[in-house]
């Protein structure tokens, strides 16, 4: 340090969430004594616009040129305060924060220890920011075209709304066609809306927008780049249609020598059959067929008397020679919508799922009670009759510390649906097993009002097992529901024709290649991560890299379409300016100290680093560094240094703490 720093230190009672802990005048005249110190001061939120003009003011009438904020996390206002140093004509890297709220108030009860490690903290801080020194940002042009990672009901609002804001979209699913989960629903909750109804005018959309190149059957296998410049492979799987010969008109379907239906179908949860060549619901998008090489006798054996190649004609849709193939796209941004999967049932084998054949899942019933369904929307048993009494069990896999202990948030109201279309279309008898009610949303609690009145039974409690041994003859020929009822104090049987388990959502199973991929963290929950949960829930830690719907967590139709917008605005704000800004703070390599022992390289999360062959060291590119440390503090040679993380700086940082 030298006479010439003028440091103005900064500290913020943050309402009493700092100050009904630490002494913050303490704190403030402690730091009037540092050395370098010109002015200290308290405020009541220092974040707010008079706080920052006390920093303005400062630096304007009484020349400072070093800034310590005392206050919350750099997370939170890091740039608030950089922001604030530049306006008044300083530059943003001379300020530093040192966190006395995460780290001190709010880990103690302790007011002396609490005062005693601010006061520490601020002493590091003030013999570290001595040694900042002006930095520049620089930027990098972006491209702004758009991938969207999934093609459920998120990725379709999502790839819609950068669409029609001009972008080029490449929207790309596994499955032969778009749609996802909401695809197999029957009706929407808590208006009843057909869910195809609603649903295929925007897949339909997807299909002919001119800025959406959608690539179904596909997936993305590798990701390369860095923010605004990506470089995606796509991995396009064999259909054995020529999409652009094939017309839809399904007569390949019609004359396959399968006569008749015979494998089981995934879109109807493997209650219904398909054919080897086959169109997975009738409002699939594209309407292109799709022959499965696990069942098609000419790809399985290759021998077959090719009824379906004749049946195209003139068309010759038909390609049993077609291979993979390998696309590659550039794109600024990345959407990730790669939704969730149901909660596997046969886990919970007190339930009974798989071996009593008239227990079912909640998505089996959404496939039964569908019109385009196995059964056509008729509810009936394996004997061919309908249901006379009927239970739906809540929470199955959700709020169970053996399974998944959060609550997966749809479960209350598409039990409370089944209840109603079990009664519309049967008039049986539904009891509904709940631990807790949980209707949050616009017209939730009137729709639990609405299933009160007609009459479904509500019981409160826990189902213990359930089972086909009868005790009286009531029981008899029937599934028995054997749980508590919390409300009444008691154990009850309930003897029932069906079971409809409301099984929970879980993470997506595909999470740790995407995960791996595009280098996102998951919470241990296994969803995909956000970088704030509250002021960045669509935002990863990569910028360029978003998420929208059930692969951040559970949650309805509405709020999935509204984080779908959302993360398309924050892609389209990334790629509409041109370029993006980056933050000095990055890793450099010396190449006199460098011995090339590819330690750095290995680690890199961000691929940044490369080994240069002429001159045997390492070299780090700038564009693809994210400043994260990593190489720094593993370099044996100690030939890496960080600009903001220098070695100055932290050893002076070290020595206030410890004094």
């Amino acid at each position: 340090m030298t006479d010439e720093l003028k440091i103005g230190v900064y500290v913020c009672d943050c309402g009493t969430n700092i100050a009904g802990v630490v002494d913050v005048p303490a704190v403030v005249e402690h730091a009037k004594g540092l050395a370098g110190v010109a002015v200290a001061r308290e405020y009541k939120y220092m974040c707010s616009s008079p706080g920052q003009d006390l920093i303005k003011d400062d630096i304007r009438d009484l020349g400072i040129n070093r800034v310590v904020v005392a206050s919350c996390s750099p997370h939170l206002h890091e740039t608030t305060f950089r922001n604030a140093v530049e306006e008044a004509g300083g530059n943003a890297f001379i300020m530093h924060m040192v966190n006395i709220r995460e780290q001190v108030s709010w880990v103690t009860t302790d007011h002396a220890e609490a005062t005693e490690k601010a006061k520490s903290l601020v002493s590091a801080g003030v013999a570290r920011v001595g040694h900042h020194e002006a930095l520049d940002r620089r930027q990098v042009s972006v491209r702004d075209e758009i991938l969207v990672l999934g093609g459920g009901i998120a990725g379709i609002q999502a790839a819609l709304t950068a669409a029609e804001a001009g972008r080029q979209v490449y929207l790309v699913e596994k499955e032969p066609t778009i749609g996802g989960h909401m695809a197999k629903f029957d009706k929407t909750f808590p208006t009843l809306d057909c869910s195809a109804c609603i649903l295929t005018p925007k897949m339909t959309t997807v299909g002919s927008h001119p800025n959406i190149n959608m690539l179904t059957y596909s997936e993305v296998t590798e990701v390369e780049g860095y923010t605004g410049n990506y470089n995606v492979t796509i991995k396009r799987k064999p259909r054995y249609i020529k999409e652009d010969a094939c017309i839809g008109c399904f007569q390949c379907v019609e004359d396959c020598v399968f006569k008749e239906a015979k494998v089981p179908s995934e879109f109807d949860e493997g209650l219904g059959k398909r054919k080897p060549v086959y169109i997975s619901f009738p409002q699939a998008v594209p309407q292109i067929v799709t022959i499965d090489p696990a069942t098609c006798l000419q790809l399985k054996v290759g021998k077959c008397k090719q009824t379906c190649v004749d049946a195209c004609g003139e068309r010759n849709a038909i390609d049993f020679d077609m291979q993979e193939e390998l696309m590659e796209v550039e794109v600024g941004a990345i959407i990730v919508t790669t939704g969730f999967k149901t909660f596997d049932a046969a886990q919970t084998t007190n339930y009974g799922y798989g071996k009593y054949p008239e227990v079912y899942t909640g998505l089996e019933i959404e496939r039964v009670l569908s019109s385009s369904g196995p059964t056509g929307g008729e509810l009936v048993m394996k004997n061919g009759e309908a249901p006379e009494t009927v239970a739906i069990i809540h929470c199955v896999g959700s709020r169970d510390e053996n399974y998944n202990i959060y609550c997966s948030k749809v479960c209350c109201m598409y039990s409370l649906k089944y209840a109603h279309l079990v009664k519309e279309r049967t008039g049986a008898e539904v009891h509904e097993f709940y631990i807790d009610m949980r209707t949050p949303g616009k017209g939730y609690e009137e729709f639990y009002l609405r299933l009160m009145e007609e009459g479904t039974n509500m019981v409160r409690g826990k189902i213990a097992h359930i089972t086909d041994i009868a005790q009286t003859d009531e029981e008899e020929g029937k599934l028995v529901v054997v749980g508590e009822d919390t409300l009444l104090g008691v154990v009850r049987r309930t003897p029932v024709d069906m079971v409809i388990l409301s099984t929970g959502l879980e993470a997506s199973p595909e999470k740790e290649d995407v995960r791996r991929m595009l280098n996102m963290s998951c919470s241990s929950e296994g969803f995909f991560m956000e970088k704030h949960p509250k002021l960045a829930p669509v935002n990863t830690v990569n910028d360029g890299i978003y998420i929208a719907g059930a692969c951040q967590g559970p949650k309805d139709i509405p709020e999935t379409v509204a984080q779908a917008e959302a993360a398309a605005a924050e892609a389209i704000a990334l790629t509409s300016k041109g370029f993006i800004t980056l933050e000095p703070n990055l890793a450099s390599v010396n190449e006199d100290l460098c011995s090339g022992c590819h330690v750095c390289i290995s680690l890199c999360p961000y691929t940044a680093i490369e080994y240069d062959e002429e001159k045997k060291v390492s070299v780090i590119n700038d564009v693809l560094c994210k400043g994260c440390g990593v190489c720094v503090a593993a370099c044996p040679s100690g030939a890496i240094s960080q600009k903001l993380f220098e070695y100055d700086q932290i050893m002076d940082e070290l020595k206030a703490v410890l004094a």
